[in-house]
């Protein structure tokens, strides 16, 4: 037997605890975020597009990189202002908003872009405000960068109350206020009048509505986008994770005044956007009509999905994403273990009681029928 001898002062990694390294204190008892990832035959529990890419569209972004593989040696566009340049005519053109391409940032999904938006207008002495329940990473963007984080509540249907909201930013005297819509893990999306309401009261703090799913409302359901040319401390963030069907892509990106992006590039860490995923986010871009041709077809099939668990008794919530939170199950850890048994995965998140079902393909969604209607029946 061989053995193997560390160096003087080197620990093995199998002997190395996280107790002996130096952690901050307040990570001491975290864990790392992130929904099950398990091999089974109906995925539907982190909201992603159930339709890939199409294979000409696959074909020009492989061309897209490859062109810039040959650049490689050198560090990327660090402004990347093509590609803002693009976003902003994409936004253009999907929500009528005009705007240059210094009002756009982007990054490494909107978790980065948040973080950024953390990084710049948070940090020790200063408060991050939302209505819960909202997206489970807020409190951790909070504490990654050392902000206080605090919540007001949201009403019975998962709406905000306006005069809730003032009394919360006139308590708290946030930095930072976080509006979702469509909220995660609700879907429940947000009148203009209550945006409105919200910015009016927080004219010390920056807002953002955080539209990660807003090709998804429904008709008639504005976007914050309106709001950016009357108010400069208001942001609004996007993805291409979710209905661009780019959610391996990691591309998130947000619209406000040039002086609140200003603000995120000082924090941003240097050439943070890579070649590739700015050569893949410009090449899909130039095909957003095909790629968003999906989102109808996924509209319908989130009404019919609402519908359908409304017949059949259950409590569902209003949605304009492509994904419905239902209940109410007295052990909804239960019901979420009973559809795994059967190859469905769905979210166990949000109120307790309640459960989350992305919205997939035709089949898929008959699966979860299925399932659903065995395991309740069981139960």
């Amino acid at each position: 037997m061989t053995e193997t001898t560390a160096r003087p002062g080197q620990r093995g990694s199998a002997e190395t605890a996280l107790a002996d390294l130096p952690l901050r204190e307040d990570l001491r008892d975290e864990h790392s975020y992130g929904a099950p990832q398990l091999q089974v035959p109906v995925v539907l529990n982190v909201n992603e597009n159930p339709y890939p890419v199409a294979p000409q569209i696959v074909a020009d972004i492989a061309a897209a990189v490859a062109e810039a593989a040959v650049g490689l040696n050198r560090y990327p566009d660090r402004e990347f202002l093509g590609l803002r340049a693009d976003l902003a005519a994409f936004l253009r053109t999907e929500s009528g908003a005009e705007l240059a391409p210094e009002q756009v940032w982007a990054a490494n999904g909107s978790n980065e872009v948040m973080l950024h938006v953390l990084q710049a207008f948070g940090g020790p002495g200063r408060t991050a405000l939302s209505f819960a329940p909202t997206y489970s990473m807020y409190p951790e963007y909070a504490r990654d960068t050392l902000t206080t984080w605090v919540t007001g509540r949201r009403e019975h249907d998962f709406t905000i109350d306006v005069d809730h909201a003032r009394e919360q930013i006139r308590r708290h005297r946030p930095s930072v206020v976080l509006l979702t819509s469509p909220n995660n893990p609700t879907g429940t999306a947000l009148p203009t009048s209550t945006i409105e309401a919200v910015l009016d009261e927080a004219r010390g703090a920056v807002v953002v509505v955080d539209e990660a799913y807003g090709e998804f409302r429904r008709t008639g359901t504005p976007s914050a986008l309106e709001l950016l040319p009357r108010y400069g401390n208001l942001a609004v963030s996007r993805t291409m994770s979710k209905a661009f069907s780019l959610a391996g892509a990691r591309v998130g990106y947000l619209a406000a005044s040039t002086a609140f992006v200003d603000a995120l590039r000082i924090v941003r860490l240097p050439y943070h956007l890579s070649a590739v995923t700015q050569a893949t986010a410009r090449a899909a871009l130039k095909h957003s009509a095909t790629l968003l041709s999906t989102v109808d077809e996924l509209r319908t099939r989130r009404d019919e999905t609402v519908e359908w668990l409304r017949g059949k008794g259950f409590d569902v919530a209003e949605s304009d994403a492509n994904f419905v939170l239902f209940g109410r199950f007295e052990d909804r850890h239960a019901v979420w273990q009973g559809l795994l048994d059967r190859g469905v995965l769905i979210r166990e998140t949000g109120p307790d009681g309640w459960l989350r079902v992305t919205i997939g393909s035709a089949d898929e969604m008959q699966q979860f029928r299925t399932a659903l209607q065995e395991v309740v029946g069981k139960q």
